[in-house]
C-alpha cells in the first residue's frame, strides 16, 4: 500500500481523536452551568454522570462486531453524530431526568465512537509499522484541553451552555467527517487467520486478560489523579486551590507530553520496557506526589505520575490490535479502561473514609507496581499482514 495513503490514514485518526476530546472537554467545562440551570444537586448530578458511564459500558464491548460489519469508517460517522445530538440535548435538558437521558445517550454513541476510531488508529499502525497510538491520545488530549478552554471562554461571554455545547458539537462532528474521509477501510484489509485449536485461543485469552488488568492498574491510577490529586494537596497539604490545581495540571501536561514522545520512546525501548520505565516512575511519582514535605517535590511526583502512566492505555490497545480479532480486543481493553474509571473513585473514596486520603492515594504505588509486572503481557506477536507497506 501507498505510503502516502497510510499517512494521511494516521492524520485523518488524529483529527476523530481531537474532536472527540473536544467533545468532552466542551462538555465537562459546562457542567457547571447546567448544574446551576438545573439546580440539581452534587448528588444527583453524580447519578446523571453515572447513567453516561453505563451507556459507555453497554455499547463499548459490542463495537467490535459492528466495526467488523459495517467499517469504522462508517460507524465513527454515525457515533459521532449520536454523540453531537446527545451533547447538545443535554446543554437543553430542562430537568434532571432529560438531562439523564440525554447523558445515557451520549454514554451510548461517545463510547462507541472511542472503541471504533482506536480499532482505526491500531489498523493504520499495523500498516505503517509504526507505533502512533500514543500521538493519537496525546492528540485527544489536546483536543480535551481545547474544548475546555473554549468552554471556559465561552461561559465568561456569558454564553448558553446549550447554545455552547450545540456549537461545539457541531464543529466537532465536522472536524471528524473530515478525518474520517482519510480512513482506511481496515475490512478489506484485514487478514485474521483462522484460530488454531483450543491452546492457541486459551493462550490469546490468557494474554488478553493480562492486557487488561494492566489496563485496569492504569487508568486507574491516571482516574485517580484527575479525581483526588488537586483535592489531597487542597485539603491534606493546606495549600492554597491555586497551588492545589497545579498540581493536577502538571499531571495532564506531563501526560499530554509523553504522549507525544511515546512513539519515539517505544520504538527504542520496545512496548514492554517502555511500560515498564513507566509503571517505575509513577510508583517514584504517586510517593513523592503524597509524602514530599516541600511542594515542588510534590508537584515533581505528579510529573513523574503523569509520565509514568501515560504510555500504557495506548500501548495495551496496539497490543490488543495485534490479536487475531483486533475489533473485538480493543472493545474489551477499551472497555475495561473506561469501567476502572467508574470503579476507580469510589474504591479510593471508600479507603480514604477509613485511612485518610493520603494513605489511599499511596496504594496507587501498588497498582503502578503491577504495570512493572504485567509490562511483558504487551509483548504480542503481531498478526501477519500480506497487505503491509514495506518496513
Amino acid at each position: 500500500m501507498d505510503r502516502a495513503r497510510v499517512n494521511r490514514a494516521a492524520l485523518g485518526t488524529a483529527v476523530v481523536f481531537t474532536a472527540s476530546g473536544t467533545v468532552m472537554g466542551g462538555w465537562v467545562s459546562r457542567i457547571p452551568a447546567v448544574v446551576r440551570h438545573l439546580d440539581i444537586s452534587t448528588g444527583e448530578l453524580g447519578r446523571a454522570l453515572l447513567a453516561l458511564g453505563i451507556g459507555s459500558l453497554l455499547s463499548m464491548p459490542v463495537t467490535g462486531r459492528a466495526c467488523r460489519r459495517f467499517g469504522t469508517r462508517a460507524w465513527v460517522a454515525l457515533t459521532a453524530a449520536g454523540s453531537a445530538a446527545a451533547l447538545a440535548a443535554a446543554g437543553f435538558a430542562g430537568g434532571l431526568w432529560p438531562l439523564t437521558g440525554a447523558l445515557f445517550a451520549f454514554g451510548l454513541a461517545y463510547g462507541s465512537w472511542d472503541v471504533a476510531m482506536n480499532v482505526q488508529g491500531s489498523h493504520v499502525d499495523r500498516r505503517a509499522g509504526k507505533e502512533w497510538m500514543p500521538q493519537y491520545h496525546a492528540c485527544w488530549s489536546l483536543g480535551s484541553i481545547g474544548g475546555a478552554a473554549a468552554g471556559s471562554l465561552a461561559a465568561r461571554a456569558g454564553m448558553d451552555a446549550g447554545a455552547h455545547l450545540a456549537v461545539a458539537a457541531a464543529v466537532a462532528l465536522a472536524a471528524a467527517y473530515a478525518g474520517i474521509t482519510l480512513y482506511l477501510d481496515e475490512r478489506r484489509d484485514a487478514v485474521e487467520p483462522a484460530p488454531q485449536g483450543h491452546r492457541r485461543r486459551l493462550g490469546l485469552d490468557r494474554a488478553l486478560l493480562l492486557i487488561g488488568l494492566l489496563t485496569f492498574c492504569a487508568t486507574v491510577a491516571e482516574g485517580a489523579a484527575g479525581d483526588w490529586l488537586a483535592l489531597y494537596l487542597d485539603t491534606g497539604r493546606q495549600v492554597s486551590q491555586a497551588s492545589a490545581a497545579l498540581g493536577y495540571t502538571v499531571f495532564a501536561v506531563a501526560m499530554t507530553a509523553g504522549r507525544f514522545a511515546g512513539s519515539t520512546v517505544i520504538a527504542r525501548l520496545g512496548r514492554p520496557a517502555a511500560v515498564r520505565l513507566g509503571g517505575l516512575l509513577a510508583v517514584a511519582g504517586v510517593a513523592a506526589a503524597v509524602l514530599a514535605p516541600w511542594m515542588p517535590l510534590s508537584y515533581t511526583g505528579a510529573l513523574l505520575w503523569g509520565l509514568g502512566v501515560c504510555l500504557v492505555f495506548p500501548a495495551a490497545v496496539s497490543a490488543a490490535g495485534e490479536t487475531a480479532r483486533p475489533a473485538d480486543a480493543i472493545a474489551l481493553v477499551t472497555s475495561i479502561g473506561y469501567g476502572s474509571i467508574l470503579v476507580g473513585p469510589p474504591l479510593i473514596g471508600a479507603l480514604a473514609d477509613v485511612v485518610g486520603l493520603g494513605r489511599a492515594l499511596l496504594g496507587l504505588a501498588l497498582l503502578a507496581a503491577g504495570i512493572v509486572a504485567l509490562a511483558p503481557a504487551l509483548r504480542v506477536t503481531a498478526q501477519p499482514d500480506s497487505a503491509s507497506i514495506a518496513r
